[in-house]
Parts: structure tokens; C-alpha cells; sequence
């Protein structure tokens, strides 16, 4: 029984135990009528993704931007290894507010309502999706930090939509860098090699849905599509919580 499965059972757990306790809104302590929910303040500052974004990647564009079928230029330039991206927030002082305490905190509580903001936003994805992968933590992260934000969040989506999910499909064969200040190509280059998918893992011919907490330039993530791919995957569509919309979020 490894540690992955012990913290989801600790999130479902806690799911569980917040259908029966007053809800309060994702951003601050305010009482909501459930899980998930904004109240009207922490709503009106909410920075949702809504088009035009990049067809591939999700990257929110300018109007005047938008066309040339719709997709940003770096995927004009390159496309990634994922079909499709999506994310529910903008990544800014209010999707921090919600992220970094989930992520570094403990604040393991909140991966419910996560999900369901994430679950509004990737309604189609979830659609098509055979099977729900998150985004690995190498093993010295994973004891440092004791979870994986990306397994609680694909746990609790599992969960609401009733898709299959593994948590341990992909590996991290080694620790990388931190990427938060690096450019897309220094991040390409940190992540050569560094994501694989589990020997034997049952992902042939299915659509994956990946999941993660916030994309920034897409490396990482396009760095576990390509390593689903190689293991067979038909489709490999991403979902975070928030999108890096430009340098000044990250």
C-alpha cells in the first residue's frame, strides 16, 4: 500500500467529510451554499478562461489574435506532444490564493472543490476521457511534500465523473530543476527524459486526460503526452486548475 493511495484515500476521505460540514468559498472562509462555489466578492475577482484561448494549448489570446485557426503562436511554431489544454482560472493573485496553500501547505481539504471548478472547465475533455493521469512528483519531492497536488486533483475528478483513473501511470525518473524561471527551452531541456510512463501501464488505444494544478509554457506537460503516447495512448488532453497567461503571472 504505497503512499499515494494512503493520501487519496485521506482526500476521498475528506470529500466525504465536507458534504456533511458547511462549505465555504474556494478563495476565502465565507459560508457557500457548496462545495466548489465562489462567494459574490471572491466571483467578481475571479479571472475565468473563456475564448478566445489557443485551440491547443488554452493560452487566453487578444481578439485580434485569435484567428490563423485559433491556436498561439508557439503552437503555430511547435506543436505540443497533448491535443488539448484547458484550464479553469487565470493564474493570478486569486488562483494563487487558492494553489499555493493547496499545493505547499497541507491544504490537502480543498482538492474537492478544486475539482469541481476544474470539472466545469474541462466538462468536454472529461467527455472523451477513457482514463485520468496526473502529472508524477520524483520520489524525493513526493517525501518532502508527502502528497502530489496533481493525484489528489485526478482522484477527486475521478470521483465526480465517474472515469477511471491511475495515479501511478507515469514515473519521474529523476529530480529536475525548479522550472518556475526558466524559458520553454530550458524547460524542454530540463524534462528530456525525465517523465516515462510505467512499464505495463493500460493506456493503448485510450483517450488520457492529464491533470495538473497550473500550466505555465506546456513543457511538462507535453513531456508527459509524449511519454503516454509512446505507450500507446490514442489522445492525451490536459486539465489544470489555472493557465500562466503571461510572464508577469508566473
Amino acid at each position: 500500500m504505497g503512499i499515494e493511495y494512503l493520501l487519496q484515500m485521506k482526500s476521498f476521505m475528506s470529500g466525504a467529510l465536507n458534504l456533511l460540514l458547511p462549505q465555504n468559498c474556494l478563495g476565502c472562509d465565507t459560508p457557500v451554499a457548496a462545495a466548489g462555489q465562489f462567494c459574490v466578492p471572491c466571483f467578481r475577482r475571479a479571472v475565468f478562461v473563456t475564448p478566445p484561448f489557443c485551440a491547443c494549448c488554452g493560452l487566453p489570446l487578444p481578439y485580434e489574435a485569435a484567428g490563423a485557426g485559433g491556436m498561439c503562436g508557439a503552437c503555430w511554431d511547435h506543436l505540443p506532444a497533448f491535443t488539448q489544454a484547458r484550464a479553469a482560472l487565470r493564474y493570478d493573485e486569486l488562483a494563487k490564493a487558492l494553489i499555493l496553500p493547496f499545493k505547499y501547505a497541507d491544504r490537502t481539504d480543498a482538492a474537492r472543490g478544486l475539482a469541481m471548478l476544474m470539472r466545469r472547465a474541462g466538462a468536454d475533455l472529461l467527455a472523451r476521457a477513457d482514463v485520468l493521469v496526473p502529472v508524477p512528483l520524483h520520489k524525493s519531492r513526493l517525501r518532502a511534500r508527502r502528497y502530489n497536488q496533481a493525484a489528489l486533483l485526478a482522484a477527486q475528478l475521478a470521483s465526480l465523473s465517474g472515469r477511471a483513473h491511475r495515479p501511478d501511470a507515469l514515473i519521474r525518473t529523476r529530480a529536475t530543476v525548479a522550472l518556475a524561471r526558466l524559458s520553454a527551452t530550458e524547460r524542454q531541456a530540463a524534462l528530456a527524459g525525465a517523465i516515462i510512463a510505467r512499464k505495463g501501464v493500460e493506456v493503448s488505444g485510450r483517450n488520457v486526460l492529464l491533470i495538473d494544478d497550473v500550466m505555465t509554457t506546456g513543457s511538462t506537460a507535453s513531456s508527459c503526452a509524449a511519454a503516454l503516447r509512446l505507450a500507446g495512448a490514442a489522445r492525451v488532453d490536459v486539465l489544470t486548475i489555472a493557465r500562466v497567461a503571461s510572464p508577469d503571472d508566473d
